[in-house]
């Protein structure tokens, strides 16, 4: 009994120190990311006085990425590529973790269209299998060690407690769930230690040394009228377009990243990304920033514009995530729906009160987001659960069914084709 309890007490305190630890990890990458990214896109051109230099370093990142790729191998690796090896595999590799901190760290700030979740989770995965394996009294419960620093780190970066934990623990729809020796009242209890202590560690270096990022924007309460919930009928089909959009890009950029040298398809996404600074900078980075700016200047917009921006947002993070600059596709696929969903609103709702039309866009860019990625991750409480990171509230309801529906069309259209 006193051996138990022992090990229970090990157990604990050990969760709370990964959780402390992944988030000084979190908070540190996201602060180095936010000096460095300053600095190369407002300093150094500022101070140069011309407005082409990310067509130096972009090009010249993306070189450099490909040559390490090519010596060290496909690093980060995306979000669902590292769920799936924690969750069926029970391992995942963390020899390379240097080669994983830099191969996530530059994508962020060459501003690629993608996110942080992805090669963060698999840093801190890689983290808890080296504890798993150097520490003794750590070894029977790697895994779920594992899985745990995966919902904190997911957590972390979105400020969603309960999205960590279901992007995690969730099944697809369609698959059968891989339940953990663990009983799932002691692992939830872990994960909220863990998690409480990763949001303590952020908070208190955020007091400390400033905040490490903006974070995404949360857009103000939504009213769901007759109206809105009759063009769900539009929403929902337009949001599992944008997926076939996503899904059809990555299967054609793949294809043509293949036939590439590594080296030479980095060095051009680097290229293609600067000249996208130039040209049409909306598309770059994660869309936090521009997110931001939709409620106050989508009005005076023209919705082709938004609507061309969303497309456009798609394709260049299928183009980032395929050539090499990769990351995690949740936020700029927020982003890009978002304006696909205010771009709708201006065209339905036009010439009305702004602030009604407001309303009209934030549910309509909810629920084309929710179907999106309900479509595309196929765990529809995780979804619902993420997108309380920017959308109100009482829009949960119908985020959920937009999300809920989008995973069902998607869980179909594939169960049918196997």
């Amino acid at each position: 009994m006193k051996i138990k309890a022992i090990n229970n007490l090990r157990l604990y305190i050990l969760v709370i120190l990964l959780g402390a630890v992944t988030g000084a990890i979190l908070w540190v990458f996201m602060k180095a990311v936010g000096i460095c990214t300053e600095f190369l896109w407002e300093v150094l051109p500022e101070a140069a006085g011309v407005n082409w230099l990310p067509v130096i370093f972009c090009t010249a990142g993306g070189l450099a990425a490909g040559l390490i790729r090519r010596k060290y191998g496909d690093f980060p690796e995306e979000l669902p590529i590292v769920l799936g090896k924690i969750k069926r595999d029970k391992h995942y590799d963390y020899k390379p973790m240097p080669v994983m901190l830099i191969c996530a760290f530059l994508p962020l700030i060459l501003g690629a269209s993608v996110g942080p979740e992805a090669g963060l989770t698999g840093i801190i995965a890689g983290l808890c299998y080296w504890v798993g394996d150097n520490v003794k009294y750590a070894r029977e419960h790697t895994a779920e060690y594992s899985e745990i620093g995966a919902a904190v780190t997911l957590a972390g970066l979105f400020h969603i407690p309960l999205f960590g934990i279901f992007a995690v623990e969730e099944s697809e729809a369609g698959d059968d769930d891989i339940s953990s020796v663990m009983p799932k009242a002691t692992k939830l209890l872990l994960y909220g230690l863990s998690i409480a202590a990763a949001f303590l560690v952020m908070k208190g270096l955020g007091g400390l040394f400033g905040p490490a990022g903006e974070g995404f924007p949360s857009f103000e309460a939504a009213d769901a009228g007759g109206k809105d919930l009759a063009l769900m009928l539009l929403y929902i089909p337009a949001g599992l377009m944008l997926f076939s959009v996503f899904s059809f890009s990555e299967k054609l950029t793949k294809v043509v990243a293949d036939k590439l040298p590594p080296v030479a398809r980095e060095t051009i996404c680097g290229l293609v990304i600067g000249l996208a600074a130039l040209a049409v900078p909306a598309v770059l980075f994660s869309g936090e920033e521009n997110m931001g700016q939709l409620p106050e200047t989508f009005i005076s917009g023209i919705p082709s514009v938004l609507i061309g921006v969303c497309i456009l947002k798609i394709l260049m993070t299928a183009f980032c995530i395929e050539f090499g600059l990769k990351g995690g596709h949740f936020f700029p696929l927020i982003y890009a729906c978002s304006c696909m969903g205010f771009g709708l609103a201006l065209l339905l709702f036009s010439g009305g009160d702004p602030a009604v039309l407001t309303d009209h866009a934030v549910f309509a860019a909810a629920v084309i987001t929710a179907a999106t990625l309900g479509a595309q991750i196929r765990k529809p409480i995780a979804v619902s659960m993420l997108l309380m990171i920017c959308f109100p509230l009482k829009l949960l309801l119908w985020i959920f069914v937009s999300a809920a529906l989008g995973s069902k069309a998607t869980a179909l259209y594939y169960g049918s084709r196997t």
